[in-house]
């Protein structure tokens, strides 16, 4: 469903108007914010942690 016409986009961080140049965000600062949480490890989807070597499921064919 899209929003209504008159309803103006907001910063994803300050909820501010977006600015086209910076969209989704309002400014560099706002980028550059959610950028730092990725980097943190801030966003992080919850679950079990990986064990040392589950990132690579090639590995498995080479032990076989």
């Amino acid at each position: 469903m899209k929003p209504p016409a008159h309803a103006a986009a907001r910063c994803a961080i300050c909820a501010r108007p977006v600015e086209p140049a910076y969209k989704p965000f309002c400014s560099k600062r706002c980028a550059d914010v959610d950028l730092g949480r990725w980097l943190t490890g801030g966003y992080v989807i919850p679950g079990e942690a990986a064990g040392e070597g589950d990132d690579n499921p090639s590995d498995l064919d080479e032990e076989s």
